[in-house]
């Protein structure tokens, strides 16, 4: 059972890397999570920051980790009447290193004052760039707002994800204008006033938000596309893909996938192409006559192969009568935990996790204490749900994510998670776990 680490240190200075995710550049990918301080983290009110546990030779060190509030990032103070002044909402940031320096940096969007147009009226949105450096972002130093274009710059941007959507080996962002107006691409090098080399506001707007292919951890230039999931109330809605084309960025002819609420990019067929799986996560909309999905889309997942041709579907773990726990909404990873170079794919069920990889199904079980916050625990809620998967060692061998929190809204929704396991592979040995509750804001 994870236990709350002991300590804490600052990471070994880098010399550079070309992995957005090696936050001190090392050489070892890290691991960037939220945690809740200041309270109790599983409550929905709870005050959230950015936590990075530092990869190693030997995994993850819970004990080598950085906690990181907005103050830290340098970001502007929140609008009146936000209560959480010092929060930074984990799905709002994503990293990327921008100014090509080899340091990756956080991308933090923020809110600030209510803005109305002619056909919006929402806060403005603004990606913030806090700079890196060899000891990851470096504390007090401002962040630098995000240049946008001026058909955007009235209310901002919104579900801002980060590729390399050219293949020119620089780093890049991808938005939704909050205006309606376009997809906004923002290309690199961006300068230390966050200027992009270049923007792209050819694409089109829908509702929705953006999923990207992930930038190659090597530094190899890998064109990557952008998928925009349709708005769901519940339901398992739509997605259109804009594929990759190197030097010019995703084509304008977006391609229509089937329904599903989970997405994974990944070569899941081994030929060393990029595909994108789709499928359905477990949510349902709960109102009347909603309550199910086509048999086409129930229960299955798709894989569109990346060289093209027709996409081939993969049944999920059936659910045993009586054993069903609303396993959904689960997300979709691509994992290869053998170092094989085909990605399985990594999907919650009622059992915790499954990755499957082409016919092969293996099932990976965590689970937290039986007794938790002096509650009792019903057993279905007790099954870890799968967050991702990455080479933290370096060995060329994927480890999975798998977290958990009590109480059954975390099953639901994955919401608040606290205890944490990075596995080796999918045996039933860690590399590291650890609690989140009660993690110190700065490494000492």
């Amino acid at each position: 059972m994870p236990g709350a680490p002991t300590g804490s240190r600052s990471p070994a200075p880098g010399k550079g890397s070309k992995d957005p995710e090696d936050i001190n550049a090392d050489g070892y990918r890290d691991l960037v999570i939220p945690v809740g301080v200041g309270g109790d983290p599983v409550n929905p009110g709870g005050d959230q920051r950015i936590a990075v546990i530092y990869g190693s030779a030997m995994g993850p060190d819970p004990s080598t980790r950085t906690v990181y509030g907005r103050r830290d990032l340098g970001l502007p103070e929140p609008a009146e009447g936000t209560a959480r002044r010092d929060a930074v909402p984990a799905d709002g940031m994503v990293t990327a290193d921008l100014d090509g320096d080899g340091f990756p940096d956080f991308v933090t969007t923020v809110e600030g004052k209510h803005v109305d147009d002619e056909q919006v009226s929402a806060p403005r949105t603004v990606p913030y760039v806090t700079w890196g450096g060899p000891n990851g972002p470096k504390e007090g130093t401002e962040a630098a707002p995000v240049g946008l274009p001026s058909s955007a710059s009235k209310l901002g941007l919104e579900s801002v994800v980060s590729g390399d959507f050219d293949g020119d080996g620089h780093h890049d962002l991808a938005s939704l204008a909050q205006n309606h107006s376009s997809m906004v691409l923002l290309y690199g090098p961006f300068s230390r006033s966050g200027a992009p080399t270049r923007t792209d506001t050819g694409l089109p707007w829908s509702d929705g938000e953006l999923v990207a292919d992930d930038i190659d951890p090597s530094g190899s230039p890998r064109v990557t596309s952008l998928l925009l999931h349709g708005t769901s109330d519940g339901e398992q809605s739509g997605n259109t893909l804009y594929p990759a084309r190197r030097g010019s960025g995703p084509s304008p002819n977006g391609k229509r996938l089937r329904p599903g609420n989970a997405h994974a990019f990944g070569d899941f067929d081994g030929d060393e192409l990029r595909d994108v799986a789709v499928g359905d996560d477990g949510s349902r909309n709960d109102e009347p006559g909603y309550e199910t999905e086509a048999p086409d889309v129930d229960g299955s997942l798709s894989v569109y192969p990346g060289g093209g041709g027709k996409p081939f579907t993969h049944r999920l773990p059936d659910v045993p009568k009586g054993a069903g726990n609303d396993y959904g909404p689960g997300r979709f990873a691509a994992a290869d935990p053998d170092g094989d170079g085909r990605d399985g794919i990594l999907v919650a069920t009622y059992k915790g996790a499954t990755l499957i990889d082409g016919d092969k199904r293996t099932t990976v079980l965590r689970e937290g204490p039986a007794k938790a916050g002096g509650k009792k625990t019903a057993a279905k809620w007790r099954h870890a749900r799968p967050a991702g998967a990455a080479d933290f060692d370096g060995d060329g061998k994927d480890e999975l994510i798998l977290h958990w929190a009590p109480g059954p809204m975390f099953g639901l929704y994955g919401e608040r998670p606290t205890h944490w396991w990075i596995t080796d592979g999918t045996t039933s040995r860690d590399k590291a776990s650890f609690t989140t509750k009660g993690f110190v804001r700065r490494a000492s």
